[in-house]
């Protein structure tokens, strides 16, 4: 693994530690061309929301509330984001869902950079959003870093 891309996929890992969610916990750092940080986000409510815990124990409304982390980084970074690199947290079928994959195409991202976690419960999970997130960053261009640890 790259010096780089190790030291942002664990603070990825880190920034997912801050999410209330207690079965899935996904961190998301975008950082610019130079190596330095524009955003990071990680899951959870919309802000001004209630965040119960018991919101979270409802898979169905849970899903239905939760921000994805990639796309709270996009939304909380200050500037265009054209040729940055995203790096996702936790490792999965996939650098991230379809529906963080438009919003990521969306912002002019270029570069996304995930860690391959052969699966497990998450991965079967997100397995099928995760292949067509796949599809859409290969019609878009969006080049693609599987890391291995």
């Amino acid at each position: 693994m790259a010096d780089w891309d190790g030291r942002f996929l664990t603070l990825a890992e880190v920034v997912a530690s801050w999410s209330k969610d207690p079965s899935t916990k996904c961190g998301a750092v975008i950082v610019r061309p130079d190596k330095t940080i524009a955003s990071v986000g990680f899951n959870g409510f919309p802000r001004g929301t209630l965040d119960d815990p018991e919101f979270y124990d409802d898979r169905e409304l849970k899903y239905a509330r939760v921000v994805h982390a990639e796309v709270n980084a996009v939304v909380h970074a200050r500037e265009p984001l054209h040729g940055y690199t995203l790096y996702v947290w936790p490792p999965g079928a996939g650098p991230t869902c379809d529906r963080c994959a438009g919003v990521v195409i969306q912002s002019g991202i270029t570069n996304v950079v995930y860690l391959d976690g052969g699966g497990g419960e998450f991965g079967e999970r997100w397995s099928l959003a995760c292949s067509r997130a796949l599809d859409l960053y290969f019609e878009a261009g969006v080049e693609l870093r599987r890391v291995v640890r």
